[in-house]
């Protein structure tokens, strides 16, 4: 099997070899860039599986350039920052990242988000997944491809998979943890909130009325469902 190829931006040149070294030796193909301008031509040239973003660049933000490169393909985006809030991560979120790790960090705890948002690529890839139809809505996983009455839907990699996984189980309750443990295959202890997030942009794209869902349900105490009885627009 190939490499999985990472590019890494991250205008500090000191974190961006600490991090290209440490990926290397993990056995990944990595490409590293200064800036946006720079990150934007790496990103046309090496058709990286994950990009290691910076949120703070000279010549643009992490949030404008994660939402630029998931117009181009599905990659995966693991947002770097030195912001702490809730409503950084929401918005990092919001622009279609798929993880979120704060400045300092250890290489041990990226290396384990890279594996884990790799391997769902994997998992994609080597296990023939079949195509869900419910009323209006149609979830092709082989073309990782959404559409709610024939109008194709844009989501990002990790809201896709978050929905798939819903939705291949229609009528069970899932817990946010065992959600975070099945489409994130990482412990968030104590960040369940990023479900919630997660759930919310989804809602925003495919159900008519986010104010009352009736695709995803939030069930109280416990998390959300996929409901297939879901009326026809």
């Amino acid at each position: 099997m190939a490499s999985e190829k990472i590019l890494v931006v991250d205008d500090d040149p000191a974190i961006r070899n600490l991090i290209s070294r440490y990926l290397t030796q993990q056995n990944y193909e990595v490409e590293s860039a200064k800036d946006g301008e720079t990150a934007l031509e790496r990103f046309e040239q090496f058709n990286p599986d994950l990009v290691v973003l910076d949120v703070n660049l000279p010549d643009t933000t992490g949030f404008h350039l994660c939402q630029e490169m998931q117009s181009r393909t599905h990659v995966f985006v693991l947002l770097l920052t030195s912001l702490t809030g809730e409503e950084d991560k929401i918005k990092g979120f919001d622009k279609g990242a798929d993880d979120y790790i704060t400045k300092p960090f250890g290489l041990a705890e990226l290396g384990a988000r890279v594996r884990a948002i790799l391997k769902r690529q994997r998992s994609v890839e080597d296990n023939e997944q079949r195509s869900l139809t419910y009323g209006d809505i149609v979830i092709d996983p082989a073309r990782r491809e959404v559409y709610v009455s024939d109008r194709l839907v844009s989501l990002s990699a990790l809201e896709f998979d978050l929905l798939y996984c819903l939705a291949r189980k229609p009528g069970r309750a899932w817990r946010r943890s065992e959600l975070l443990q099945e489409v994130w295959d990482y412990d968030y202890e104590g960040e369940q909130r990023v479900v919630d997030v997660h759930i919310g942009q989804i809602r925003k794209k495919i159900e008519p009325d986010t104010d009352k869902p009736t695709l995803i349900k939030t069930i109280r105490g416990v998390g959300y469902m996929f409901d297939r009885r879901a009326p026809d627009r």
